[in-house]
């Protein structure tokens, strides 16, 4: 697992001794890494950055989104995994959408919005593993909600893309993107105002309720779910017709009580060894099983022997990606409603059935397996076609082609968000904030901010694991990363991207295994996604045997996978993917923490010393 010498990358791999951070924003990075040069620790490094990136992302996440994380304590010694993924409103049943004429959540508006996650989640970690104040943690992000933060030019072509839907139907949104009548400039300093009050007034709170800092953090979360914040979103919901991706304005059903009945929690992750790794995931509330999945397939394969931009390795790889992600559709879910049979489908048993369905040629079929003997069931709404604003995850997929490609009522291009943190404690982090992007729904006009639309990840059809049912947790794509060797903390890594975030995370790690890459090397590499399967996001759709490749693949591989039958689409050189990682090794001299972050987009940075 020696590093390839001399090997040329876009950036340094970042190397040091005090503390490491990767983001996908160079503010938040800054933020987090001037946190740990004051003495916070890893989680308390992760809060800051996460407050920083609703001003410096508001295209990719916000207050109203969801933040899924993995957290290694170093006193706890275990890796555990924080859900900041609410549910499903009380009145959001199948029965409540088919009276509406839907057989599809939209992707867009406020019908969509799940219990808001994200704000709680962060404040849980600052609660339980962090050392600074409420006032502390949201300084950054009030400085520049109040005072402006850039805008990079990819917020702005958001923006654009939904210009005509804020004007004519989302008047709040347009009141603060669009400021005097028009468009942001690129790199002009935007201010929230009222998202700053917001922050401002959470400050004040906690300061009030006296005592210790615990105290003050349990104002805000209390504020959050049951005071103005709540009280706030209920009003909206509940008096405002919202235009939506199906065309047509609807209220929503998110209500106070809803808010008040859930809360960000702690739980375990899973885990699944591979040769020496420790690979950590969090639960089939999310798709993150199926990074393991694809671990328990590919045990079986010589990956070492394969280049890793050679047609071996990228079609074995998409192959198992594609077996793992049709078990995903057949049984994952939320296993608070629903038994996963994720003992079965993790299985050395089922996995060597499986393994040989990865032939010479690709696969167009989607081929769930039948873990523990169960039958498999897959949803019979056929995919739509999009036509609504600000629907789907943004995310990069072929990033060039993405901007300025979309219609005015069209999905956005762009990307989710991630931090990775590791202190000189030995204290890890790994987070995904997303949702609650701008596009998503109007402003609620007191708070500053929108909500969500994780819920389109339902299906309005009974008896599926995703089925929708109020409580119950959406599958959601969100899928931070962490990983021990030889039973010690090794890495901490994620991307944006919807449901390529477990086609690209595990072809990093697989290089990092197999390939003798640093961090940079692997996530300079170039990449590949698979869009097989049915989406996630509103309108579901999928695309048999796809395969997006890089440019920067050779030739030769390209033509080798065509051959086997894959539908190659080549994207620009930089188009898949935006990797952040960090890593802590134990050396003979002593540790030593690495980071490294994605290119692409150019945002993304690592920072350490």
């Amino acid at each position: 697992m020696t590093s390839i010498p001399f090997a040329f990358t876009t950036r340094p791999e970042i190397k040091g001794t005090f503390g490491v951070v990767s983001s996908t924003h160079w503010i938040a990075s800054s933020a987090a890494m001037g946190v740990l040069e004051r003495g916070g620790n890893a989680f308390d490094a992760a809060v800051v950055a996460g407050f920083v990136l609703h001003l410096a992302e508001p295209h990719l996440n916000g207050p109203g989104g969801d933040l899924p994380a993995l957290l290694w304590d170093a006193r706890r010694g275990r890796i555990e995994a924080l859900c900041g993924q609410g549910p499903a409103p009380q009145q959001a049943t199948i029965a409540h959408f088919r009276t509406l004429g839907l057989d599809l959540i939209p992707g867009s508006g406020l019908l969509a919005p799940c219990v808001p996650g994200a704000v709680d989640g962060w404040l849980l970690m600052l609660r339980d593993y962090g050392t600074i104040s409420v006032a502390e943690a949201l300084a950054p992000a009030i400085h520049y909600a109040a005072r402006g933060c850039p805008l990079v030019p990819r917020v702005i072509d958001t923006i654009a893309t939904v210009e005509a839907l804020f004007r004519e139907e989302w008047p709040t949104s347009a009141a603060v993107w669009l400021p005097r009548g028009a468009l942001p400039k690129a790199y002009d300093l935007f201010r929230q105002e009222r998202l700053a009050a917001t922050y401002v007034r959470f400050t004040q709170m906690a300061e009030q309720a006296g005592g210790s800092r615990e105290k003050g953090i349990e104002a805000v979360r209390r504020a959050w779910r049951e005071g103005f914040v709540a009280e706030a979103v209920d009003a909206f919901c509940r008096n405002t017709e919202a235009m939506d991706s199906s065309g047509r304005r609807h209220r929503g059903v998110l209500t106070g009580d809803d808010m008040a009945g859930w809360q960000a929690h702690i739980e375990a992750p899973l885990t699944y060894d591979y040769h020496g790794w420790t690979v950590a995931k969090c639960g089939p509330w999310s798709q993150g099983p199926a990074f393991l999945q694809q671990l328990a397939l590919l045990k079986g394969f010589d990956l070492a022997a394969m280049p890793a931009d050679g047609p071996d390795f990228v079609h074995v790889v998409t192959e198992a990606a594609k077996l793992a992600f049709a078990d995903r559709e057949a049984w994952y879910g939320d296993p608070d409603h629903v038994d996963v049979p994720m003992d079965a489908l993790l299985s050395d048993s089922y996995n060597d059935e499986r393994r040989r369905l990865i032939g010479r040629q690709a696969s167009l079929e989607l081929r769930p397996g039948n873990p523990a003997g169960l039958g498999a069931r897959l949803a019979s709404v056929k995919a739509g076609t999009a036509r609504g604003a600000g629907i789907g995850e943004p995310t990069v997929g072929r990033l060039a082609a993405s901007d300025g490609a979309v219609s005015r009522r069209g999905a956005v291009g762009g990307d989710t968000c991630h931090v990775d943190v590791i202190d000189r404690w030995g204290n890890m982090v790994a987070a995904t904030p997303s949702g609650g992007w701008l596009q998503s729904s109007p402003v609620i006009p007191e708070l500053g901010f929108c909500l969500g639309t994780r819920a389109q990840m339902f299906w309005l059809e009974e008896g599926l694991p995703n089925s929708l049912k109020p409580g119950k947790r959406p599958r959601t794509t969100l899928s931070p990363s962490m990983a021990l060797y030889d039973g010690q903390p090794a890495l901490a890594f994620g991307t944006p991207g919807g449901d390529q975030q477990d086609q690209w995370s595990p072809q990093f790690f697989l290089k990092i295994a197999h390939h003798g890459m640093n961090l940079q090397e692997a996530i300079d590499s170039p990449a590949w996604h698979t869009e097989h399967f049915p989406s996630s996001f509103y309108p579901r759709a999928a695309k048999p045997g796809h395969l997006g490749l890089e440019a920067r693949f050779p030739q030769a591989t390209v033509e080798a996978l065509q051959t086997r039958g894959h539908k190659v689409e080549v994207g620009g050189d930089w188009s898949e993917g935006r990797l952040c990682a960090t890593a802590t090794d134990e050396t003979s001299e002593g540790t030593l923490l690495r980071a490294g972050a994605n290119p692409r987009g150019m945002q993304g940075y690592a920072v350490g010393r």
